[in-house]
């Protein structure tokens, strides 16, 4: 028997499926019919002023948690997919990092209902007639409450991959194609990884906002568990809340053990370092198909498959040299690009005082610059307050896989729990206790954005090389030289990429913090947020723009003076 013989008949056994393929193939099937069934309902016909009825009898949650789940994996996608292309071109051209950046500070300081109030007619008028152009309005607001934590992260991990495998990557003459996906994505996978499962649970944080749409004088509640809580809370029910939160948990616990707990144990395998570690992530998921035949087989096809789209943009090599070195910066282009940004700012400076003047008046800017500063002082305290008790706790959880799969699901339940749910109890005991909402209503802007902080530090402290832990223990290093010479300066970039985004998701979660309503009960704290929601409910638009015009400068003046400067002393003394 020949060797081609012998190949076929070695292929034929590894397509044939056996036990452990017919156990994981009931799976499979199930969830490719509930995927397409809710793609199916996501196009169906629709025209604007006809009412989608909502039902808070819990016999309609599995069908709503699987209409919320579809749209916020989609959304998970295009997040993903927006994190790759952002990281790639602000970690390597510098000009556009001096735009991009900047410009992530204003977007993820911007509402989620400032992105639908200017998306949602466009989205409708794209597909008349159908939901789906609703649906994709709710799909991209859920994507603005993922996307930017992610694309911090990839860009952080890009800006700090350890120089030596740059270099081994220049004397391989990687092209900047094959870079991407042989060293930089695989170096950022498992903080990547941490910050789409925060993601995921950010939009859940702000999925009553995504599901419930005014356009045209007309609300618009797509089926979802986002329009079910909204529907409970203009009720009253709390038996509904209730029924909404046990869904919220068992979707998050599907979904962790479906597609994030294998991903976490799968992506182990790109942690740097040298030996394995005694304790690696498990999943009874990804153990199952690394038994099976047919699928692996199929993985492996698939693989090869995209493994053959590294070479498209192969870099030619003519064999003269042993090291390609990195192309120097042109200062007369820099010079140029700045000057052209510098031209771009005071043009949009100047607009803005030709509104300003004529809108609002200049009276009515101090007074709301005035709001962001105490709104600036509730941020600041609560994210250091945040960090003091989640940054020890997260490196605890970092540095031992057992315990980080057993709160895993904990975490991202935590994380997903929207604060408006909070309301009822915090209103009734502000007005029992009589506490002052000035202090009492703070805590709720951190509420959902301290998770940050907490995922970010998980996915640095997992991602410790073992051979510095094995240093660090054989130096006998005391608990405070432990942490000040090894454990923070390790996970310190990761911290200050959960930092960033917990300290924007913390001034948009303003909005809904300094302005809570329950019933007839309304209790307000004075600052930027309760401003913006006050102008919102009153539809003052000139007030409203120039709030979260505001809004956006106090938080690129904090990332710029304040992050930034953080972020440069990550990159230069703190990375491997």
């Amino acid at each position: 028997m020949d060797h081609s013989q012998l190949s076929s008949q070695a292929w034929q056994r590894g397509v044939q499926p056996n036990r452990w393929d017919w156990l994981i193939l009931p799976l499979i099937i199930a969830l490719i019919i509930l995927m397409a069934f809710g793609a199916s309902q996501m196009a169906t016909p629709y025209h604007i002023g006809t009412p989608l009825a909502i039902s808070l009898e819990p016999s309609y949650l599995p069908y709503y948690l699987l209409r919320t789940t579809l749209r916020m994996l989609m959304a998970l996608g295009l997040s993903l997919l927006f994190s790759f292309a952002f990281a790639v071109i602000a970690a390597r051209y510098r000009m556009a990092e001096k735009v991009m950046v900047p410009a992530l500070d204003i977007l993820q300081s911007i509402p989620v209902l400032g992105f639908l109030s200017i998306t949602v007619t466009g989205f409708i008028a794209l597909f008349p007639g159908n939901l789906l152009g609703v649906e994709c309005a709710a799909i991209f607001a859920i994507f603005t409450s993922q996307a930017w934590n992610m694309a911090f992260s990839l860009y952080q991990s890009m800006r700090t991959v350890p120089s030596e495998l740059k270099e081994a990557a220049r004397i391989f003459h990687l092209s900047t194609w094959q870079r991407f996906w042989r060293l930089e994505l695989p170096f950022a996978m498992p903080g990547l990884l941490w910050n789409m499962m925060m993601s995921m649970s950010g939009g859940w944080f702000f999925v009553v906002a995504s599901e419930a749409i005014s356009v045209s004088n007309q609300n618009i509640k797509l089926p979802g568990i986002g329009s079910y809580i909204a529907l409970a809370i203009s009720q009253q029910n709390m038996n509904a809340i209730g029924w909404a939160i046990l869904a919220m948990l068992i979707g998050i616990l599907i979904y962790d053990q479906l597609l994030f707990r294998p991903l976490i144990a799968w992506a182990n395998k790109f942690k740097f370092e040298q030996s394995s570690s005694e304790d690696e992530p498990q999943s009874w998921l990804l153990t199952l198909m690394r038994r099976t035949n047919a699928v692996q087989n199929f993985s492996h096809w698939a693989v090869a498959f995209l493994e053959r789209g590294l070479l498209l943009f192969k870099k030619p090599y003519d064999g003269t040299s042993i090291l390609a070195r990195p192309k120097a910066i042109n200062p007369k282009a820099e010079r140029v690009g700045d000057a052209i940004i510098a031209a771009l700012a005071l043009f949009a400076c100047w607009k803005i005082a030709v509104f300003v003047h004529a809108e609002v008046g200049w009276h009515e800017v101090g007074r709301v610059f005035w709001l962001g500063c105490l709104t600036m002082l509730r941020v600041s305290v609560l994210i250091v307050l945040a960090s003091i008790v989640w940054v020890p706790i997260g490196v605890w959880v970092g540095l031992n896989p057992k315990y980080a799969a057993r709160l895993q699901p904990v975490a991202q339940f935590m994380a997903a729990f929207p604060a408006n749910l909070m309301f009822p109890i915090v209103v009734l005991g502000l007005v029992k206790f009589k506490l002052n909402p000035e202090i009492w209503l703070s805590p709720l802007m951190v509420f959902g954005t301290q998770w940050y902080i907490l995922f970010n530090v998980i996915a640095g402290a997992s991602s410790i090389p073992g051979e510095l832990r094995y240093a660090a223990d054989n130096l006998g290093l005391s608990r405070w030289l432990r942490w000040k010479r090894f454990l923070l300066p390790a996970i310190f970039p990761s911290f200050v990429t959960g930092a960033i985004t917990a300290s924007g998701g913390s001034w948009n979660a303003s909005i809904v913090a300094e302005y809570v309503s329950w019933g007839d009960t309304t209790l307000t704290a004075t600052g930027l947020g309760s401003y913006i929601a006050e102008m919102t409910a009153t539809g003052d638009f000139p007030r409203i723009a120039l709030g979260i015009s505001v809004m956006c400068c106090f938080v690129m003046a904090f990332n710029r003076f304040v992050w930034r400067k953080l972020y440069a002393i990550a990159e230069e003394k703190m990375s491997y």
